[in-house]
């Protein structure tokens, strides 16, 4: 019988991929939802996954849920679009959320848990050279969702060391960006993908991105997985930085969006009144030069070109009705399932 594989908020962008990643390489999958009667949230799924409720904010049905996997996927963690009032909002589910699934991975006797960790874990205060996984975020500089990613990851480490018969594998992808799998599942990062192709903006800030297909991710996921080498190892799964203007040029050669650069005085002051462009000017002038170089010699992980991933997305987003851009050109070819 094909291995079993607990995936954890299956509900959400990234999982989606994960899931459907591990169907077409032969595993059987069960994904815990924090309630089982939103099923309109999980009907893009593929046939056959086992769906079960848990929620990371609470200890019930977590034993049940990872009961008889012999791997567990670690996806879920809250990424909001804004910063919230209280830090903690994010920061105890994501770290005691990390504890619960680890305990109860380790209670069932799994081999191995990926965790689906961020360079938003690597970059902060780390801004002036190529970073790689040796790199941490400073959590007393981290705005609260690295602040976040970075302890929820050093407590899955912490967890691993105490540990030793449950195999750690993370994965710290950058600015997740790709096709969306249903109208329900627009992650926060591909938001900014549907406010250009809808012009809601009067021009792109001058942002700069580490992006990675979302499909890529669930790839890394995959190979960090089944990789016997992978155990106790971080991957970096990003590409070569782009800034907004340059995602906006690429769109532009098919769809009409704005691409004039913002002033990023403009930026900062309307971050005073809006909480979107508030998280915006926090990357304001930084880089994310980053390099994927150990995924790709341990995993033997690639990337798909960014144009692809740009197209693609697009193209899903006007599929599913939440994007209404007007073409310049013919509709780019897509390879979004």
């Amino acid at each position: 019988m094909a291995d079993l594989v607990l995936v954890t908020g299956a509900s959400g962008y990234l999982a989606g991929h994960v899931i459907t990643e591990l169907i077409d390489h032969g595993y059987r999958v069960r994904g815990t939802v924090r309630s089982l009667a939103r099923t309109d949230a999980v009907a893009h799924l593929p046939a056959g996954v086992e769906l079960v409720q848990a929620d990371l904010t609470s200890d019930t049905g977590w034993e049940a849920a990872a009961a008889g996997c012999r791997y567990v996927v670690h996806t879920a963690s809250p990424f909001p679009s804004s910063p919230p009032k209280d830090e903690n909002d994010l920061i105890r589910p994501a770290v005691d959320g990390t504890r619960r699934v680890l305990r109860a991975a380790a209670a069932a006797g799994a081999d191995r848990v990926v965790l689906t960790s961020s360079m938003a874990a690597i970059m902060f205060g780390n801004w002036n050279h190529v970073l790689t996984e040796q790199d941490w975020s400073d959590p007393g500089v981290a705005p609260a969702y690295p602040k976040s990613k970075t302890l929820a990851e050093r407590a899955a480490w912490d967890f691993a060391a105490d540990h030793p018969e449950l195999e750690l594998a993370v994965v710290n992808p950058g600015m997740i960006i790709g096709p969306v799998q249903s109208a329900a599942g627009v992650g926060t990062s591909v938001d900014g993908i549907r406010v250009l192709l809808d012009a809601g903006m009067p021009g792109v800030p001058r942002l700069n991105f580490a992006t990675v297909d979302v499909r890529d991710v669930a790839l890394a996921h995959r190979l960090a997985m089944e990789t016997p080498a992978a155990a106790g190892n971080r991957y970096i799964a990003a590409g070569e930085q782009i800034s907004f203007p340059e995602i906006a040029r690429i769109l532009a050669t098919r769809y009409r969006v704005p691409t004039r650069a913002l002033p990023d005085w403009l930026v900062r002051l309307v971050a005073r009144f809006d909480a979107t462009a508030r998280t915006a000017a926090l990357y304001l002038g930084r880089e994310e030069r980053v390099s994927a170089a150990k995924a790709r010699r341990e995993l033997g992980w690639t990337q798909r070109p960014v144009e692809e991933t740009l197209f693609d997305t697009a193209e899903s987003l006007i599929r599913f009705g939440l994007a209404d851009p007007i073409r310049t050109a013919g509709p780019a070819r897509s390879s979004a399932a």
